[in-house]
């Protein structure tokens, strides 16, 4: 079923607009009246509109309670690049829980409109569901480095708590580089766990170029058993200067005491210090 795509902030545009010819002697500056605009927003949104059948824009969608019909509808403005009304959202929110299977199924659509499934994911979030949560570890298994819908799905692993991390420890192994990378970045949340803290040393130990990321999971964990390896590292003659000041904080947090280094010829010590030296 196709719903009007209504386009709110046009409408509000042209209500501001006029609320400023009506109330020109009100403002002396533009700053005056943009500071006004959270009561002009409150009046818009509780005037009575010709344009929506003498409804109020503000009652406009509480009228829907169908998980499919609000689902759907915030489907249809993303596939015809109308701006998805911020009140038909909230009315999602609202409704809640009957809603959370309809925006997972948008989920696992990939021919879903990508702006579509970014909302779905806000919105979940939201809702604090875990519905979606072994779609977004799976999602995680196969991955490019570069993936904002799954970025965004990572942030709402890391908040729907504990209950993420056995059924990533269980699929951790399947994931390829990429997916082992993020999957680690929600895991580096949970301290307390030896299997955690071991996969994390690892990939301290076979990821050279990215020992600053792991050294800050290290710490954030607390996982005392990789200061060995955090020690051997700060040893390591070819670490640049940034990333030896990572790891040095790491072994400092987890307890230990880092070896001093010279870097007086590490360009990345010469562009923090140099100037000092002038």
């Amino acid at each position: 079923m196709s719903m009007p795509l209504i386009n709110f902030d046009e409408h509000f545009a042209d209500f501001t607009s006029a609320w400023a010819q009506a109330h020109q002697e009100d403002y002396r500056t533009v700053d005056a009246m943009e500071e006004d605009l959270p009561k002009i927003y409150m009046t818009f949104l509780n005037t009575r509109a010709g344009w929506l059948g003498n409804v109020t824009p503000g009652s406009y969608f509480t009228q829907f309670e169908d998980p499919k019909v609000l689902v759907d509808w915030m489907e249809q403005y993303c596939e015809e690049d109308v701006p998805v009304p911020d009140l038909l959202l909230e009315q999602i929110t609202f409704v809640g829980k009957p809603c959370e299977k309809r925006l997972l199924r948008l989920l696992e659509n990939e021919d879903a409109p990508d702006e579509a499934r970014m909302i779905a994911i806000s919105l979940l979030r939201e809702m604090e569901s875990t519905l979606p949560k072994m779609l977004y570890i799976n999602w995680q298994l196969n991955r490019n480095p570069r993936d904002e819908l799954r970025d965004h799905a990572l942030e709402s692993l890391t908040e729907m708590g504990e209950a993420v991390v056995q059924p990533i420890l269980q699929l951790f192994r399947q994931a390829n580089d990429a997916g082992q990378e993020a999957l680690m970045e929600v895991l580096s949340h949970f301290p307390g766990h030896p299997q955690i803290n071991r996969l994390a040393t690892e990939m301290f130990r076979r990821k050279k170029t990215q020992r600053a990321l792991f050294a800050g999971y290290l710490a954030r964990l607390g996982a005392e058993e990789a200061l060995p390896a955090l020690l051997e590292a700060a040893e390591d003659p070819e670490m640049s200067y940034l990333t030896f000041i990572e790891v040095r904080n790491a072994i400092e947090t987890l307890g230990g005491n880092c070896p001093e280094r010279e870097f007086e010829d590490d360009p990345e010590y010469e562009a923090l210090w140099g100037l000092d030296r002038t």
